[in-house]
């Protein structure tokens, strides 16, 4: 079986594939065909979210899970795939499903079962979950909020760049849902089975300043998976919740694919 060509790069909540926009190049010039798919309706720009977040709020976890392994399904051979954030969670239950030869889950939202939740993640979230009538809306973050929950390594100039450029409001259903998932019975929208054999590898990569994810929630994640499948966590240090966008990306997005292409290649029979 040939080594993985296509890449599948899957974003966030508050984001939408733009905040891709570098990776796809980096890759594209590496020679891989890369793939950015948005959720269902987000086929329209940052700037029109945020007129109209109509789209987010219709959102639900398996409509993002079945549009994301539709477009996997129709290519030719498994890629690598790499999320982050909400996206690291998605590219999780992705490799559970069966789909990626090789998977890279980036400052990723936990799994269900996983119930560590670290100080400045009870910060970031709060704009959603102070009120439990959000469940209903499309959440926007300030530009402070935002400063504090993706780019607080980041100068101020910087972080207002980035916050005109990528920030969306995120759907309050799906984020308070994921918080319920660990206290109400049977499998909810984020459950992978941890003890999966047939899993792809998987790693996970975070960021030591990460308020949003920090490094206490890959650890826990990672922990969770009991399978006989590569599990491993790798940690940038200096580095927050927006990676892909900070100083040195390039770096970590060629460690990140190399570490999948070798491990892609040692899981074939």
């Amino acid at each position: 079986m040939a080594a993985p060509d296509t890449i599948v790069l899957v974003h966030g909540f508050w984001m939408t594939p733009r905040s891709w926009e570098n990776w796809v190049k980096h890759y594209e010039e590496r020679g891989f065909r890369v793939l950015a798919p948005g959720y269902p309706g987000f086929e329209v720009e940052v700037e029109s979210l945020n007129a109209d977040p109509t789209p987010i709020l219709k959102l639900t976890v398996p409509m993002i899970i079945e549009h994301l392994e539709s477009v996997i399904r129709e290519l030719p051979s498994p890629p690598v795939i790499i999320g982050h954030s909400a996206g690291g969670a998605f590219t999780q239950i992705l490799l559970d499903h069966g789909f990626g030869a090789a998977g890279v889950a980036m400052n990723s939202a936990p799994t269900e079962g996983v119930r560590v939740v670290p100080l400045s993640q009870v910060k970031s979230t709060l704009p959603v979950l102070k009120s439990p009538a959000n469940r209903h809306k499309a959440i926007p973050l300030s530009l402070e909020e935002f400063k504090y929950a993706f780019t607080n390594t980041f100068t101020d100039e910087e972080s207002k760049a980035l916050y005109e450029r990528y920030a969306i409001p995120a759907n309050g259903g799906i984020l308070w849902g994921s918080v319920l998932a660990n206290f109400q019975p049977g499998h909810q929208d984020t459950w992978v089975d941890y003890h999966n054999d047939h899993r792809a590898p998987l790693l996970f990569v975070s960021g030591s300043e990460d308020h949003i994810m920090p490094p206490e929630v890959q650890r826990s994640n990672a922990k969770h998976y009991k399978s006989d499948t590569v599990t491993e966590v790798k940690l940038y240090e200096g580095y927050a919740h927006l990676l892909p966008a900070q100083a040195g990306w390039e770096s970590i997005a060629d460690e990140v694919l190399d570490w999948a292409l070798s491990h892609a290649a040692a899981d074939k029979p």
